[in-house]
């Protein structure tokens, strides 16, 4: 199959993006990366040649990653569908199927098991949210009378709730990123999101991107075919990917492992394989300077250990 992956990155979200390519391409991906970004390429970028659109770095034998500025002034949660929509229509409309990960992922799975998920349907991972959402939850029928005041029929009640960091359509799907782009745009136009804190408003739309996606899937009946919350390591027994997400969750990349460690925090499985990735086959970080960070992985380990006997 010829699939394509994107994502998207601002500030020092770079890291986790070479810190995912590596871990794709350690697992069998041969192909492209296409990485939308705001402000400067990464460091470890900077061989990267200017070509029509883009700039393109050819990282290792068979994996490229090719940078498109972006100057749309919006919030790169909004942006997703938009970004997979261009990428379809003026990059790579030969590929079969595009799959997008938020830049604090890191794969775990081999680029065989996606190929033959993505041939099942929109492929999807269950959130981490402590509920399911279930079909006759008050906010999901919220969403339901909501969306179709808006000339949305809902076709389907779904019983789970879906993480919008990682989705893989297949390119006989592709027209959903339509219906979550239109729904993202309505809902921003409507000033339908919740307000934060504890103004819990009708039609309690939060998640911006997240929950328009959710609610695509309502009002549509595009085949899916979804894993629960594992399949980011929310839960145990995961083995397809590991996702820093969660309002209280330090990226990998920025977390003091000791000083956390001696707070009670131990390190996550996501900062162990960050650490593991983080150097070939692109350098994103020295051999010496991982080094340094896999022995406060080591230390940090030990003393969460330490703190939970006691």
């Amino acid at each position: 199959m010829q699939a394509s992956i994107c994502t998207l990155f601002e500030g020092d979200y770079h890291y986790g993006v070479g810190v995912l390519a590596n871990s794709l391409y350690q697992r069998g991906y041969r192909g492209t990366i296409w990485v939308g970004y705001r402000g400067n390429l990464p460091p470890w970028a900077s061989t990267a040649k200017q070509s029509e659109g883009y700039q393109e770095l050819v990282a290792a034998d068979g994996l490229c990653l090719r940078f498109i500025h972006i100057t749309a002034d919006t919030y790169f949660s909004f942006y997703k569908p938009e970004f997979m929509q261009i990428l379809w229509k003026d990059y790579c409309p030969e590929a079969e199927a595009m799959f997008y990960f938020d830049p604090d992922i890191v794969n775990r799975s081999l680029w065989d098991f996606y190929e033959r998920w993505v041939q099942r349907g929109v492929a999807l991972c269950e959130d981490a949210w402590p509920y399911f959402l279930t079909s006759n939850h008050p906010i999901r029928l919220a969403w339901r009378d909501y969306i179709e005041t808006k000339g949305y029929p809902c076709l389907r009640l779904l019983e789970r709730y879906y993480n919008a960091g990682f989705v893989g359509i297949h390119k006989d799907h592709a027209s959903i990123l339509s219906l979550w782009s239109t729904l993202i745009t309505l809902f921003r136009n409507d000033d339908a999101y919740m307000s934060r804190g504890s103004d819990h408003r009708y039609p309690y739309i939060n998640l911006h991107d997240q929950d328009a996606l959710n609610i695509a899937l309502m009002v549509s009946m595009y085949p899916m075919s979804t894993v629960g919350p594992e399949g980011m390591d929310f839960t145990t027994r995961g083995f397809l990917m590991s996702h820093a997400a969660g309002a209280n969750i330090v990226k990998p990349w920025r977390k003091k492992l000791i000083a956390k460690a001696l707070g009670g925090v131990s390190p996550s499985y996501t900062d162990k394989l960050f650490w593991q990735h983080a150097t070939s086959p692109i350098p994103v970080y020295s051999h010496r300077y991982v080094d340094r960070k896999k022995l406060a992985l080591r230390i940090a380990s030990a003393i969460g250990r330490f703190i939970r006997r006691s």
